[in-house]
């Protein structure tokens, strides 16, 4: 930021607090790309860029409000006063299983996660999640053992852990969501009929023209292609 680009245009900036420091950033910017105006380097937890991967998890409170809200830096828009954290990972275990033994049972969920027991139906994971997801619905879902309405209910989940972040019983929501879907897909939903003659075009080396037509290419001239923004919709 040049001295004179805030001189000349007051009104377009705001101020931002990240780890407690203060700077001045254009208005309208993502936490993201506010974080990067300010200097930051996102090595970590920058996922996607474009919104809903769950790795820029973000814990912010405004001057005005004394409620603590959060979003993904990618999606949220800064705004005047707003003092932030991120929670790019959060610490959590994970059950470990052979999915190909596993049978649906009520029981298997449990058995892997048996912290969903303690439970208490604080619903804090619902009001935390970025995603509205009905997150104590689910829950309750996998202590009946209902894998399918697990599935169907945390299909949108994109891991960013902040409904485990604020459970009193120290569940780890979205991994027990993740067994649920892996559950269904692999053992409850019909195989695709067109997924399996794919597979074996691939394997016979048919990958189609437009595949073929890129490995002839050379590395400058997918490079050239890649970053070409009148054939692809870059983020400035």
């Amino acid at each position: 930021m040049t001295e004179n680009s805030e001189t000349q245009n007051p009104a377009t900036f705001v101020t931002i607090f990240v780890m407690g420091k203060a700077y001045r950033v254009p208005a309208g910017l993502t936490i993201m790309k506010a974080m990067e105006y300010a200097g930051y380097q996102f090595i970590r937890g920058c996922g996607c860029r474009g919104g809903f991967c769950g790795a820029c998890g973000t814990i912010y409170r405004l001057e005005s409000s004394y409620k603590v809200k959060v979003g993904l830096a990618c999606q949220t828009v800064i705004e005047d006063g707003m003092y932030l954290t991120q929670l790019p990972f959060y610490p959590a275990n994970k059950a470990k299983y052979d999915l190909a033994a596993l049978e649906p049972t009520t029981q298997t969920l449990v058995r892997h996660y048996p912290e969903v027991m303690r439970c208490i139906s604080c619903n804090s994971c619902t009001r935390i999640c970025p995603q509205d997801i009905d997150v104590m619905g689910y829950i309750n879902a996998a202590i009946r053992g209902d894998c399918e309405a697990v599935a169907d209910t945390s299909f949108d989940c994109i891991m960013c852990g902040l409904c485990a972040s604020r459970c009193p019983a120290e569940i780890v929501h979205y991994n027990v969501a993740l067994l649920a879907r892996r559950i269904v897909g692999a053992r409850l939903r019909p195989r695709a009929p067109h997924l399996k003659e794919r597979l074996a075009e691939i394997e016979a080396g048919n990958c189609g023209p437009e595949v073929e037509e890129l490995v002839k290419l050379s590395g400058e001239e997918l490079s050239k292609r890649f970053y070409d923004k009148q054939v692809r919709d870059i983020e400035p």
